[in-house]
């Protein structure tokens, strides 16, 4: 029995491959590094032009394959994670056009591809994304109805280029309200029943430590971090501190978080009058701590508080999360403190940083026990001779004498480490808090907005009677003495003399942003089951969601069925005549089969009723003709075309004797 094979594909038919596969990659391949984008990118373009006219030789084939896939995992640190796997999943798309020739390796590239843009949704589940891959997935199906009038050869008429894809557009149509209904109706679960695997590379942000100069790259990143919405009061945007992960441990160089204290209770606090009660939309950071206006009253619910008011969640943050939250500013925080938290505010790594040590000590001897005095004394000498750029060499081995004596300028991480390590050395207990400072008040939907580039880091030093006092080394250098600002990175920078042209489209684009994390990916279990409040159901059970997505559902599938049966109808008058031929003879039990040809139709009723063959086989043969001879139907005459619906609508089978 010889082997079967499939055809060849033509010029036509292969591009509209590739370009489907390059549509499939291209959500998946803005998520990845950019590095690691464009590798895979390049490789992909360059092979599939070397395979235009043949597949590459196994060999090569073999060793791009390897090549790619240790290019992937040198950029993922060899280590295992969703974003290795999507990774792969595009270096691997890349190599497939290198064995793509025929009709079937077509059709197992768009299969293949069709992977990405839905593993892309692991990454990232904006907007953008869903766009992108819903372009993806209409040129899928369009590519593969070229596919299949290939295989049909001259058969069948090849459509146009916007004459198929508007054909897909309508199909898709037609499902919209099905996957609405799956969308709004289809019971949620309040918890995943499975975890999604972690990334192999972190996300760009905050994190359990510090090393002073290492902020530099997160200062340039616009990427919003939280949306702020506050009920009633709010604070000045220099009284927004949101507090993040509290570093107590220094070995010298960086700045660690230790996790002995997140299992104590809060520590003891006595607030402010002023009281601000808001709502954080915190965007995804794959950790497990959230950032809150200093200070948080109690931990939301889903959530504990550390001793030094942290707030931690059961479960990484790999999706948008909103918090409902009350702060104030505390007036007496912790102001008993216990030996063990002092001594660990008061350790210091021997043989580091011996100027800074003897200054402290001499100013120790210079005011006695007045602890309030040395603070100042220190913000007094950093707004006399410091200054704030980004533009700060590699620190040495005594990273806070170089700072403090040498070039005397830098960022909030150098302030704040010095700081707190000048503190500690005069015997002041001291701790470096990060997080992020300000936000950026976005007027479309009246919120405030802050980013990875307000990241900042400040100081906690106890006093007597006071307890962790908030101290700001940063905030204290001379203005005249700022030489980068966050202002000046912010969206929509000044242009042309203080013409901020991009900063409402900035906006704009923000506010549809968070529309669609309120409207999408805000809609949740809990919201699920509110959804018809309006109308004055409180509350949608799961039983009830059930029977309101079968009813829905069934009464769209009904639709579904309808408009399309409607739309084949309405598409051909010579096929309308036909079908209607068939069902006259389906009144004396000869109906044609849906699968069954014309010419044998036509035989068997011949076998059956005689009488009637001789009219059928005719009409059978000038249908058939019509429908599928070389010629396109297109370029049929008129005529000749009204004289077959003619013919085929006054064909009348009579019970018995031949057909009219």
């Amino acid at each position: 029995m010889p082997k079967s094979t499939s055809p060849l594909l033509d010029s036509g038919s292969r591009a509209w491959t590739l370009s489907t596969a390059a549509a499939c990659m291209l959500p998946l391949l803005l998520q990845l590094t950019p590095l690691l984008a464009a590798l895979i990118a390049a490789c992909g373009i360059a092979i599939a032009l070397l395979a235009w006219r043949r597949p590459l030789n196994f060999v090569v084939r073999a060793l791009l394959a390897l090549v790619l896939i240790g290019a992937v995992m040198m950029q993922m640190n060899f280590g295992i994670g969703r974003d290795t796997g999507c990774a792969l999943l595009a270096a691997m798309l890349a190599i497939k056009p290198a064995e793509t020739s025929t009709l079937r390796d077509a059709r197992s590239l768009i299969g293949f591809g069709l992977f990405a843009p839905f593993g892309t949704f692991l990454l990232d589940q904006g907007p953008l994304s869903l766009v992108l891959g819903l372009i993806a997935a209409l040129l899928a199906l369009a590519t593969l109805q070229r596919l299949a009038e290939f295989e049909s050869g001259e058969r069948v008429r090849r459509l146009g280029h916007w004459q198929r894809l508007a054909g897909i557009a309508r199909l898709v149509a037609i499902g919209l309200p099905l996957a609405l209904a799956a969308f709004w109706l289809f019971p949620r679960l309040g918890t995943p029943l499975w975890g999604v695997p972690d990334r192999s590379l972190s996300r760009p942000g905050l994190s359990g430590s510090m090393t002073p100069g290492g902020w530099a790259e997160l200062m340039n990143d616009e990427t919003p971090t939280l949306r702020v919405r506050f009920n009633g009061a709010m604070p000045r945007p220099s009284q927004m501190y949101w507090r993040g992960p509290v570093l107590w441990d220094f070995d010298g160089r960086e700045w660690t978080q230790p996790l002995w204290y997140r299992g104590l209770p809060p520590a003891q606090t006595q607030s402010g009058e002023a009281r601000w009660d808001y709502e954080i939309e915190f965007e995804p950071t794959d950790g497990r701590q959230l950032v809150a206006l200093d200070l948080p009253l109690a931990a939301p619910p889903g959530t504990r508080m550390s001793i030094d008011h942290g707030l931690y969640t059961p479960r990484p943050l790999t999706a948008l999360t909103r918090w409902r939250l009350r702060s104030a500013p505390p007036a007496r925080y912790q102001p008993h403190l216990h030996s063990v938290l002092r001594d660990a505010a008061l350790r210091l790594p021997e043989g580091y940083n011996p100027r800074t040590r003897a200054l402290a000590q001499r100013w120790r001897g210079e005011l006695g026990g007045n602890d309030a005095a040395i603070v100042q004394r220190a913000l007094d000498w950093v707004h006399r001779e410091f200054a704030y750029t980004l533009d700060t060499p590699l620190p040495g081995r005594h990273a806070v004498d170089e700072f403090l004596f040498d070039y005397k300028a830098g960022y909030c991480e150098h302030f704040s480490s010095s700081f707190v390590v000048l503190m500690r050395s005069a015997g002041i207990p001291a701790r470096v808090v990060t997080g992020y400072a300000g936000g950026y008040r976005n007027p479309f939907g009246d919120y405030w907005l802050v980013r990875r580039s307000d990241a900042h880091a400040w100081a906690e030093v106890w006093l007597p009677q006071r307890g962790w006092v908030r101290v700001d080394p940063t905030a204290a250098v001379a203005p005249e003495r700022v030489y980068d600002t966050l202002a000046e990175r912010a969206p929509g920078a000044n242009l042309l003399g203080g013409l901020t042209v991009a900063t409402p489209i900035f906006n704009l684009g923000d506010w549809a942003r968070r529309g669609w994390n309120d409207f999408v990916l805000g809609f949740d279990a809990k919201r699920q089951q509110s959804l018809l409040q309006p109308l004055g159901i409180d509350r949608l059970d799961t039983s009830r969601l059930v029977a309101l997505f079968g009813v829905t559902a069934g009464l769209t599938l009904l639709w579904m069925v309808w408009l399309s049966s409607r739309g084949q109808r309405e598409r051909d008058p010579v096929l309308r005549a036909w079908h209607a031929l068939g069902r006259r003879y389906g009144r004396l039990g000869l109906a044609r089969e849906p699968h069954e040809p014309a010419q044998d139709w036509s035989d068997r009723v011949a076998r059956s009723r005689p009488d009637l063959a001789p009219a059928l086989a005719a009409l059978s043969h000038r249908f058939a003709d019509w429908r599928y001879a070389v010629a396109e139907p297109g370029r049929r005459d008129a005529r000749e075309k009204r004289e077959l619906i003619r013919a085929l609508r006054a064909h009348r089978p009579g019970p018995n004797g031949e057909g009219r």
